[in-house]
């Protein structure tokens, strides 16, 4: 009886080859599954390598954000994913995140809260640990600058509130938004959430640089103190 033999994706027909099908019909032209089949070159004993891009796509239900969300470790559970190939995906997901970053900051007006969770969500929306940032605004809402004040691990991170208004009074802002994110996917302001934004709203009140605005970024959807009327 004859073994079965595995295709390599030498000896596919060459419209399915996926550099080949880039090369001819441009990058539009190919599956998930088949653009990070270019980028980790090769599979395992047992798949191709767009067959094993496949079951890692099918592990987060083919979401590349949530493949975004990923880390080194957890890629290279996968038969045939390395260290190095594990670091390719991370890089190249990381460049995309970075795109999205790039388009944002053409948009440099704030005009809402839907405008500012879009500047942080490419920022912190992959993120599996807790960041506070600010976001620094001019006289016409044009962002002047944005600034990390502290990262901690899932269950939360520690507020230095001389930190932040030192370094808005410093970058001459006229106002500020406040933005952290919740890991673990859910938009619920935490009594803690609530303290640390009257603190900061009363601590710009004495310096005039009004806080605009508190966003909570979850995955890809997020939470606006003002919208709630909250703030």
């Amino acid at each position: 009886m004859n073994e079965y033999k595995k295709l390599v994706i030498k000896e596919w027909a060459a419209e399915d080859r996926p550099r080949e099908k880039l090369s001819k019909q441009g990058p539009r032209a190919l599956s998930d599954a088949e653009l990070i089949a270019i980028l980790i070159g090769s599979g395992n004993l047992e798949e191709t390598a767009v067959e094993l891009s496949r079951r890692i796509l099918l592990s987060v239900n083919n979401d590349l954000n949530e493949l975004g969300r990923k880390s080194i470790e957890n890629l290279t559970v996968f038969k045939g994913i390395g260290e190095a190939k594990a670091i390719t995906i991370v890089a190249a997901l990381e460049l995309g995140k970075r795109r999205k970053e790039s388009d944002i900051k053409i948009k440099s007006k704030i005009t809402g809260s839907k405008d500012a969770a879009d500047f942080f969500q490419p920022i912190l929306g992959d993120l599996n640990h807790e960041e506070f940032w600010i976001l620094m605004l001019d006289r016409g809402n044009k962002i002047k600058e944005s600034f990390k004040v502290s990262e901690g691990g899932i269950t939360g991170t520690v507020i230095d509130v001389r930190k932040i208004m030192r370094v808005a009074l410093e970058k001459q802002a006229t106002s500020i938004i406040l933005c952290h994110n919740h890991p673990s996917g859910t938009l619920q302001a935490s009594d803690a959430d609530l303290k640390i934004t009257h603190k900061i709203k009363e601590a710009g009140k004495l310096i005039d640089i009004p806080v605009l605005d508190h966003i909570i970024i979850g995955y890809n959807k997020y939470y606006s103190f003002a919208d709630e009327g909250i703030l």
